[in-house]
């Protein structure tokens, strides 16, 4: 199975600034948020990282026994000139054509579409791959990344559009579970959120 991992929050998440290829530090609670996924992770064997520190670190702290592997397909979307900005400096017509808009690329940054080649393309070789971690029930290889890449993996477990993932939430420090039945990926869980010790 495929456990992927929101990183914890940053220093950004806390102000509510757009995060997308910036790289903040986690704060206190976001390295608590790290901690706690130790519990939901037993059974992984093998680590990909995003390649921002966010994630790396998330990794590091979660599964501190394991050496992550970096993947760029996990990397956060580009929001160009619009990164670190506070979301208000988005419009909410500006929301609406960005989410009805999958080829659009906010702040002449990176589309989702271009998201969801990257994210789709790394999970089809898995799928392709019997002997890939994504086959086996009991052995697991975890993913730690960010909003987009996560909502893009969602969106492919469930052979939806990219389009579906502006109706679901994602929380910093919580796992989404992709297995496989039948031959086919599915969502076992989404935005499951271990309390904090």
């Amino acid at each position: 199975m495929i456990i992927l991992i929101r990183h914890g929050q940053t220093t950004t998440n806390a102000q509510r600034l757009l995060v997308g290829r910036s790289d903040p530090a986690l704060t206190d609670l976001g390295e608590r948020q790290a901690k706690a996924l130790q519990r939901l992770v037993e059974g992984v064997e093998e680590v990909w990282t995003s390649p921002l520190q966010r994630a790396r670190e998330t990794a590091r702290l979660a599964m501190p026994h394991l050496e992550a592997r970096m993947r760029p397909e996990f990397i956060e979307v580009d929001y160009g000139y619009l990164d670190g900005q506070p979301l208000s400096v988005v419009s909410d017509d500006q929301w609406r054509v960005f989410e009805s808009d999958h080829n659009l690329a906010l702040g002449d940054g990176e589309s989702l579409e271009s998201v969801d080649r990257r994210v789709h393309a790394a999970l089809d070789e898995l799928l392709a791959d019997r002997t890939s971690l994504l086959h086996d029930h009991h052995r697991h290889l975890a993913i730690v990344s960010h909003v987009s890449p996560i909502k893009s993996a969602t969106v492919w477990a469930l052979g939806v559009p990219g389009s579906v993932a502006w109706r679901t939430r994602l929380d910093n420090g919580s796992i989404t579970t992709i297995g496989m039945r039948q031959s086919s990926p599915t969502l076992v869980h989404f935005n499951l959120v271990p309390p904090l010790s």
